[in-house]
């Protein structure tokens, strides 16, 4: 299989030059920063499981809340915003990606103390806790825009690969501390399935929240790095003003269309599970219908903004048009099937994701076991698979380690059946678990690598912002249905069927592979 543009380093480079690279400033730059980009990701999803099953919320309730994590999925509304709009006093003295990034660890620390004080059994708490996990989500996805900019403009193309593994190895040691060691700290501070405490779920959250200050003192130590484009619009408060009011007019309208459909769509979701629809189907359909509607929605009053002269045409050229427009004309007609492959690579293993904290407590295991094995030993796995992925990117390529990842993502899916009709055999656990994150590793740092490649110099923070948005959007829609369809068909058919659905990825990589050459590479490098 030929290398397609987008992959990071020559193939065949020397073992030796490969490992080397892993010595570079920037990696370890990179490894801070991944820590305080991958600590609020579970206290979103898997540690707020946890604890929400404790307090007593329904199994389907608990898994909704994966779409408060949504603005992962809509970075890219907010993405120019970050990229181009100065931070008073702290773009002076710190630059455009460090001021912005300090803004935004700010804010999730802000957003995960806000969640500790949620009592989600108290009167109204279940709506609060929603609010608080959306802020949590919306500030940890602009950290996401800043800290990915910061990356591809630290360092040339054939370093990305290197660092995306130390990127996704403090990801992951992240995540280990919103795992592992906050599901130790709610047990030490006395919260059990048979005795609830609020207060132990506080203080364990708090904790969490000071566990951002290494993100904040990486933020104030590393280097502003160079950026190739400077805005040619902006440069005078009323331009700063009207650059503010398209966003406002793009977010809200978007808001205000995805909200008023509420009820269209609960009727549309009745009516289609009446039907004979299976599973979480209607609702999966149904959502995307509401996305997909409030988006043109948005971009319909964009449009309308520049009819009326309220926004600036090349504004909204400059910003939203330009980076999209330079992809496609890059790609040609093999950026669709690039896209899918963007938007359906990671399906498989984000479904299954979203219910494995609460399968393990379903099998019989302990918080304190699922800590040790799914945390702190499929930590270790994942981060051993990450550098194996970025090592072998740049040794045979990117799309052989895509291929690779996609084949072990959806076989290891399957691994999961057997620990369902098993319940409770520890042993048993710690092989389904070193096999999953190995192959999540290895797969999650060639991908980095490959959407770093797809990215232009020119449209860093919009263009990534689109691809990771793209990442996310479906495979989270369906995550939001993981505990529905579990109660309808069971936990060993869902795990079946998450492996099948992993199966069109192969496909698209095999096609992308053979037929996405095109001048990416000379896009990505242009001033």
């Amino acid at each position: 299989m030929d290398v397609a543009p987008g992959a990071v380093g020559a193939t065949g480079a020397s073992s030796r030059a490969a490992f080397a690279a892993y010595l570079h400033p920037q990696v370890a730059a990179l490894l801070f920063l991944g820590f305080s980009a991958g600590l609020p990701y579970l206290l979103i999803f898997g540690t707020l499981s946890i604890w929400l099953t404790e307090a007593g919320v329904e199994r389907a309730a608990v898994t909704y809340f994966a779409w408060a994590a949504l603005g992962y999925s809509f970075k890219f509304v907010w993405a120019p915003l970050v990229d181009k709009l100065p931070v008073p006093f702290l773009t002076r003295y710190l630059g455009q990606r460090r001021g912005w990034m300090l803004v935004a660890q700010i804010a999730v620390m802000g957003a995960i103390a806000w969640m500790g004080f949620t009592d989600p059994t108290a009167s109204g708490g279940l709506a609060i806790m929603a609010l608080a996990a959306v802020a949590l989500g919306f500030s940890s996805a602009t950290q996401d825009i800043v800290i990915d900019a910061y990356r591809i403009e630290a360092a040339e193309e054939p370093m990305q690969a290197m660092l995306a593994a130390a990127y996704q190895a403090g990801y992951r040691c992240g995540m280990l501390v919103a795992g592992a060691v906050a599901l130790y700290l709610a047990s030490g501070f006395g919260t059990t399935a048979e005795q609830y405490s609020h207060d132990a779920w506080k203080y364990t959250y708090l904790c969490m929240s000071a566990a951002m200050l290494l993100g904040v003192v990486t933020t104030l130590v590393v280097a502003e790095p160079v950026r190739r484009q400077v805005s040619s619009y902006l440069h005078s408060t009323v331009d700063y003003a009207r650059f503010l009011l398209l966003f406002a007019l793009i977010a809200t309208s978007f808001v205000v269309a995805f909200v008023s459909l509420g009820g269209t769509v609960e009727l549309t979701t009745k009516w289609l599970t009446d039907a004979g629809l299976p599973g979480g189907l209607p609702g999966f359909i149904c959502q995307a219908a509401r996305l997909g509607i409030a988006v043109v929605v948005a971009l319909a009053v964009a449009r309308l903004a520049v009819a009326t002269g309220v926004v600036q045409r090349e504004m909204v050229q400059d910003t939203y048009v330009a980076p999209v427009a330079d992809f496609f004309a890059r790609y040609g007609r093999p950026a669709f099937v690039v896209l899918l492959l963007v938007g359906f690579y990671r399906v498989s293993d984000m479904v299954l994701g979203a219910i494995a904290n609460v399968f393990y407590i379903d099998m019989g295991y302990t918080k304190e076991t699922i800590a040790t094995a799914a945390k702190v030993f499929g930590l270790w796995m994942t981060i051993l698979g990450g550098f194996l992925g970025g090592w072998l990117a740049v040794k045979f390529g990117v799309m052989r380690v895509l291929m690779l990842g996609a084949v072990l993502a959806a076989a290891t899916n399957l691994l999961f059946v057997a620990l369902a009709t098993s319940p409770g055999q520890v042993p048993m656990l710690y092989f389904v678990v070193a096999a999953d994150n190995l192959s999540t590793g290895l797969a999650g740092a060639a991908f980095i690598a490959y959407l770093s490649g797809l990215t232009s110099i020119s449209f860093t923070a919009m263009q990534y912002a689109i691809f990771s948005s793209l990442m996310t959007l479906f495979p989270k829609l369906l995550s939001g249905y993981a505990g529905t369809i579990v109660d309808a068909v069971g936990y060993p058919a869902f795990f079946v069927g998450t492996a099948v659905i992993g199966i069109p990825v192969l496909l698209l990589i095999a096609w992308v592979a053979r037929n996405a050459r095109d001048s990416a590479r000379e896009g990505r490098n242009s001033p």
